[in-house]
């Protein structure tokens, strides 16, 4: 299958590895996978502060670039949220019913990277090997907008020598929401001590998600705490081999 990878601005700028780990999991199930240069930011910073025209600016270039793919893949739930879930409505806030037809056929082919293993390829064992002890934190997009619920845990128990925890209130929010960290800094950080506090007593060395800017919140939290606690997206597991 050839598979066309959405990275998204924050995996481009910060996190360029968990792209290569998408890569790598999906090659070495024998796919191929092709990265359009010319992709930009979806608009979901746009779009969620209402700015509509600016952000639909942004989704008719990502029509543009991705439009000629059966698959596109991300391992960012928020932006594939975006794209599901607010193009279709904020082009028909506008009154750009074309627009929003095109739109929703697009949304219906892309796919968030750990539904696309294991609701499209129904695989939840990638060869994959990371001794350590690992919890999951349900992120808000990846929960509530895209309903993604068991799909991750089964893929970290095909994971070989790692041992699953539980982490206590795993589906509430860590506080991020994006311009909502910046607009409410002091509520945003005291969700996210809660979150750190829930991953600390579960003894876990690594918690994982979907979303890498969730995990920069949680993770810069646990560092100027000096925990020993490590984060993770999921996919940068899925491509461990220790």
């Amino acid at each position: 299958m050839k598979v066309a990878l959405f990275l998204t601005c924050i995996n481009d700028s910060l996190y360029p590895g968990t792209g290569k780990a998408v890569v790598n999991v999906l090659e070495s199930l024998g796919h191929e996978v092709v990265f359009p240069t010319q992709q930009t930011c979806c608009g979901q910073m746009h779009l969620n502060s209402g700015y509509r025209r600016e952000g639909l600016h942004l989704a008719r270039q990502f029509r543009s670039v991705f439009d000629a793919y059966d698959v596109i893949v991300s391992p960012s739930a928020s932006c594939v949220g975006t794209v599901r879930d607010t193009y279709v409505g904020a082009a028909r806030t506008i009154g750009d019913s074309v627009l929003a037809i095109d739109l929703e056929e697009l949304s219906g082919r892309v796919f968030e990277f750990s539904e696309f293993l294991t609701d499209v390829l129904k695989v939840t064992d990638v060869g994959a090997s990371f001794p350590h002890r690992v919890a999951y934190h349900p992120t808000c997009h990846s929960l509530r907008v895209l309903g993604i619920k068991d799909g991750p845990r089964a893929l970290l128990s095909g994971v070989r020598n790692l041992e699953y925890v539980d982490l206590a209130g795993a589906d509430q929010c860590c506080g991020f929401g994006g311009t909502f960290a910046l607009k409410n800094a002091a509520t945003s950080v005291a969700i996210g001590d809660d979150k750190v506090n829930n991953a600390l007593a579960s003894n876990a060395e690594v918690l994982c998600a979907l979303d890498n800017s969730c995990l920069t919140h949680i993770g810069g939290i646990a560092s100027r705490r000096t925990t020993s606690l490590r984060v993770m997206h999921l996919a940068d597991i899925l491509a461990m081999h220790e």
